[in-house]
């Protein structure tokens, strides 16, 4: 009891005064408002638009680049089979996947983060929405996606995939195809995988299944339609329940 009074003591030692520890309580409480209406305003705008595919990738792609190019291909192919697209909203990859699928019959969504840097939204959208919080954003990629294409990226590139793979591990979320496009960007990731991963037993050697290299942009249309085939792309009855308890 004693350590606890201590720490408690010590974190409330900074505020000079009630008035200043009431401001502070008053601010958490808006906060918590401001998280709520971008799940409520997000989950209303982009409930119409299903089924759609989430694209990831680095904000530094430059535009006469190959992943860029690719990306491009990808998306427009995605959209012209009727799928959306869902990207970060950004410049980079998130741009040439709007910009791909905004000249084809699908949706091209942006999900859209204030960052201090890098950030800034592309005008290929049909659907743009901002966000504040990365939790709410990444919320969303899962729940409205039928399939995750990763094309080359970093930190956030590599949270979002891992981030997947965990739901869908953990069966918190239904199982969709995680498509990672770029075999020699990737082939160091996914050698490290099961070489440190499965040999260190970490994760099951059928973990491993949870994702596809595909470097071909009518394959990536392909594997993804060939997982719903039998199916469809609307939700079934215990995964609408995985998805209101993501």
């Amino acid at each position: 009891m004693e350590n606890h009074t201590k720490r408690f003591r010590f974190q409330t030692s900074g505020a000079s005064d009630g008035h200043d520890a009431e401001t502070l309580a008053e601010r958490e409480a808006w906060r918590l408002f401001g998280i709520m209406s971008e799940f409520v305003e997000a989950t209303d705008r982009l409930a119409e638009v299903r089924p759609a595919v989430s694209i990831f990738g680095s904000a530094r792609v430059l535009p006469d680049g190959p992943y860029y190019a690719l990306t491009e291909t990808i998306a427009r192919k995605l959209s012209d089979a009727g799928l959306g697209v869902i990207s970060g909203g950004g410049p980079g990859v998130m741009e040439a996947a709007n910009k791909g699928a905004f000249g084809g019959n699908g949706p091209s969504i942006g999900l859209n983060i204030q960052l201090p840097h890098e950030q800034h939204t592309n005008p290929y959208q049909d659907v743009s929405l901002g966000f504040r919080h990365f939790f709410a954003r990444k919320y969303m990629f899962v729940r409205f996606a039928v399939a995750y294409v990763v094309m080359p990226g970093g930190f956030g590139t590599l949270d979002e995939l891992m981030e997947a793979l965990t739901l869908i591990q953990t069966r918190k979320s239904r199982q969709f195809p995680v498509i990672l496009v770029g075999a020699a960007f990737w082939g160091g990731l996914i050698d490290w995988l099961r070489d440190r991963l499965v040999g260190e037993k970490m994760i099951s050697p059928e973990d491993m299944d949870l994702l596809q290299i595909i470097d071909d942009p009518d394959q990536v249309v392909e594997a993804i339609f060939s997982h719903y085939e039998t199916r469809g792309f609307a939700p079934l009855p215990g995964e609408r329940e995985l998805l209101l308890n993501l």
